[in-house]
């Protein structure tokens, strides 16, 4: 879709001239620019997963089971910690858990806070929402300063505090102490956005580890990502379970369908599976910023399936040049750097190969590419 035909109509005055969030969907050789996981499901899981479907579709007249309960069940013996259905919530995918969050505590009046970089949904969620969006900046590594960010806190009050961990775009995980002191200093409540969790290197702790005793906070996760179940449509959050409740109160009437319950069930019972790509995932990543440090390219730390690298002065002009070459990325994150997904052998050895090309000394848009 080329253009948006909202002309005339009596739009929201925010909405005017705004267009529909989305990362480029291109036909090219190589993807790697939504930090899919490349590795699908196997085919004894899509074997598993048709029967579910089938079985489910006997049932299609009827409403599905409105809070998923089962499903819920299913993500907290997942998760560990002792949780239980009752302080877990799922939707179709975290954008959507997001929008409940900001439906039952924020709204006009309100006052969403993040840290920049970070992930470009959030002021969509806050619009949508009618809730106020205002960021503070990370420090140069992209890490959050402890004293920085209760400081901004005391100063805002914001109703809702969302953090990423790992960090979208720049994959920087966020330590434990850090998220103790947001919530301590937070009037309202603190949501730690864990969609790149899995991929985090051995020993990252997970913020799942600080909700006892402790129910303002509450930690997302994804089906997207590691599991390999992007198409899948399933995200969720856990919680204290006043606050599912809360979220209970503001989800439309049956807001996941059968099928995506009974499918997302049967990834779940697959878990070890579905997760099996993420060692290698993992050390693909680390090859890659490797690869682009010695080149002589700036890498922020990730702990994601992801490295951003940089800078560059016309960063456009590069991420053209990889995609005139059949290599898709991501132009997102600060002012000349560019996100790159972490892939197969044969996607990685295609990425090197034409950014090698493109920052040779024969290549003419490298003298414009690289910032002195």
């Amino acid at each position: 879709m080329s253009g948006l035909a909202t002309s005339g109509l009596p739009l929201r005055p925010e909405l005017v001239g705004e267009v529909p969030y989305g990362a480029p969907q291109l036909d090219v050789p190589v993807r790697l620019n939504v930090n899919e996981n490349p590795y699908g499901p196997s085919e004894s899981v899509v074997a598993q997963i048709a029967a579910a479907a089938a079985e489910t579709a006997r049932d299609l007249n009827r409403y599905p089971e409105r809070d998923a309960v089962a499903l819920r069940a299913d993500l907290a013996a997942y998760l560990g910690h002792g949780l239980t259905a009752d302080h877990v919530w799922a939707a179709n995918g975290s954008n959507e858990v997001m929008l409940h969050v900001l439906q039952a505590f924020a709204g006009p009046g309100r006052t969403v806070l993040s840290f920049a970089p970070t992930y470009s949904m959030y002021p969509e969620y806050a619009r949508d929402t009618h809730s106020g969006f205002v960021t503070f900046p990370r420090a140069e590594d992209f890490t959050i300063d402890v004293d920085a960010a209760v400081a901004a806190i005391e100063e805002t009050r914001p109703d809702v505090v969302l953090v990423t961990s790992p960090n979208n775009p720049t994959g920087t995980a966020l330590p434990p102490e850090v998220v103790v002191a947001l919530v301590d200093a937070s009037p309202g409540v603190v949501v730690v956005d864990e969609a790149y969790v899995e991929f985090a290197r051995t020993g990252t702790p997970s913020a799942l580890e600080l909700l006892p005793g402790r129910p303002r906070l509450a930690v997302s996760r994804t089906m997207s990502k590691a599991f390999a179940f992007a198409g899948g449509r399933l995200g969720y959050l856990a919680a204290d379970p006043a606050f599912v409740d809360a979220l209970r109160i503001v989800r439309l009437p049956y807001h996941l369908s059968a099928m995506t319950q009974a499918v997302a069930r049967v990834a779940l019972a697959n878990a070890g599976e579905m997760l099996a790509a993420v060692d290698r995932l993992r050390e693909a990543r680390d090859d890659l910023a490797g690869w682009l440090v010695d080149r002589g390219l700036q890498v922020a730390d990730s702990d994601a399936n992801f490295v951003l690298f940089g800078r560059f002065a016309d960063r456009h002009a590069l991420w053209q040049a990889l995609l005139d070459r059949g290599v898709l990325i991501r132009e997102v994150g600060p002012d000349g750097w560019l996100r790159v997904s972490a892939g197969t052998p044969e996607e990685m050895a295609a990425f090197k190969a034409a950014l090698d090309e493109i920052l040779s000394d024969h290549d003419p848009a490298a003298a414009s590419a690289r910032m002195p």
